[in-house]
């Protein structure tokens, strides 16, 4: 393979920092299969792919694998797409559910959530916070109308539940971007994105800011890595209301700041330890973290009597 113009662009030296790097992809559908194959053409080394479906007729019109690969797990498909554009990387392909094999998250540098059930993305939020993992999410709206991407980093910010449920909720406080309430109009009652589908076109263009996001973010200590102004980029493919007052016109993007819940159920708790861990506090604060009782003097010495 000839890297020369990716290696003018990047580097010799972060061509081969990215060689080093893993990926981990968990969902290869059309959004994560696009992102698989652009991140091996960007010089990634590496890829943990994880899905349980196969290919059928019906996904050929929205995916990066075709007919030559009907039947076969769209983790392999993927694959061998990888090996084509990049024969030096290494894959390794789980065939399976990302529940039953969380075991594989330390083994990424980042992490790629390609699945479309909010279920799952609570499942990889999690391990993501046990595992210390920035992982990067992203959702296409009814019809391809739009979609949004957002970097959930393991050291600072909101969880992906914080997250959420700002997104179905609303921004009830105002953020640095002065978006005070996001209006997504393709959520059902139970929170998830409608999943009537768009056009592959109108996937892939959210699928490349997740890829870009995600290689970003394997740059961060690099010279070429980009700040970013916000963690949440909004993006209209139609016309499209982003928030109350604002509508988006075609083909642009906003980005939002989602904040972290202090009292968010997920990370609430561990984001308090650690702060706690860093100044000192009473044995009763201490006691309301683990939601330990401790008895005081008296009660000890009525026990010992």
């Amino acid at each position: 393979m000839n890297w020369d113009r990716i290696e003018r662009l990047l580097g010799e030296d972060v061509l081969a920092y990215l060689r080093t790097q893993t990926v981990g992809i968990i969902g290869l559908g059309s959004g994560g299969s696009f992102v698989a194959v652009s991140l091996a053409m960007s010089g990634v080394g590496n890829f943990i792919l994880i899905d349980n479906d196969v290919m059928e007729e019906t996904n050929v019109v929205r995916h990066a694998a075709d007919l030559r690969y009907l039947g076969q797990p769209k983790v392999e498909a993927v694959a061998d797409l990888i090996k084509q554009r990049n024969p030096e990387a290494n894959v390794t392909t789980v065939v399976g559910r990302i529940e039953d094999h969380l075991d594989m998250m330390p083994q990424m540098d980042v992490v790629v959530a390609g699945v479309d059930k909010e279920g799952p993305k609570y499942t990889i939020n999690e391990a993501c916070i046990k595992y210390h993992k920035t992982a990067v999410y992203a959702g296409v709206y009814e019809r391809g109308e739009g979609g949004d991407v957002c970097v959930i980093y393991h050291d600072e910010g909101p969880c992906y539940a914080c997250w959420a449920e700002h997104l179905r909720e609303g921004l009830s406080d105002p953020t640095p971007n002065g978006v005070e309430e996001l209006d997504y109009g393709m959520i059902g009652p139970d929170g998830t994105l409608a999943a009537e589908p768009g056009l592959w076109l109108h996937v892939v263009r959210v699928a490349a800011t997740q890829a870009d996001l995600a290689l970003n973010y394997l740059l961060e200590d690099t010279t070429v890595h980009r700040q970013m102004p916000a963690n949440t980029l909004v993006m209209a493919n139609t016309h499209l209301e982003i928030y109350e007052g604002k509508t988006a016109l075609p083909y642009t993007a906003e980005w939002v700041t989602v904040p972290r819940n202090p009292e968010c159920l997920v990370c609430g708790h561990l984001h308090r330890v650690a702060e706690a861990a860093n100044e000192q506090v009473s044995l009763d604060e201490l006691a309301g973290l683990g939601h330990i009782a401790f008895e005081d003097d008296d009660e000890q010495e009525a026990k010992g009597s």
